[in-house]
């Protein structure tokens, strides 16, 4: 084989791999300065919407509370309804017995 090939060849080798070095370094400094970039950005955000989250829970539980209470508000009015309704019942029926009794 001719020298000259084989020095070619040789120097096309070291040159890939150095070429495939050099990528590989770029691509690692810009993932990592995209993911610095990225955490440096959205870590506030996130922060942010993190602390809303925890408040609208708070005022979750709390219109949960009040749900409760007026439920049970609801559950003792409802008990009065019924209530003044049997006396709405006895009153009619007295009513209508006082009624019979003048008739007579």
């Amino acid at each position: 084989m001719n020298p000259l090939f084989i020095l070619l060849a040789q120097s096309v080798t070291v040159a890939v791999i150095k070429i495939i070095a050099l990528l590989l370094v770029a691509a690692i400094i810009g993932y990592l300065t995209a993911w610095f970039y990225a955490k440096s950005v959205y870590t506030p955000i996130i922060k942010g919407l993190e602390e809303e989250k925890a408040d609208l829970q708070k005022e979750i539980a709390g219109l949960k509370d009040d749900i409760r209470k007026l439920n049970t508000k609801v559950e003792g009015l409802n008990g009065k309804i019924s209530h003044l309704e049997e006396e709405v019942v006895k009153k009619e029926k007295e009513i209508k017995d006082l009624q019979k009794k003048i008739k007579e």
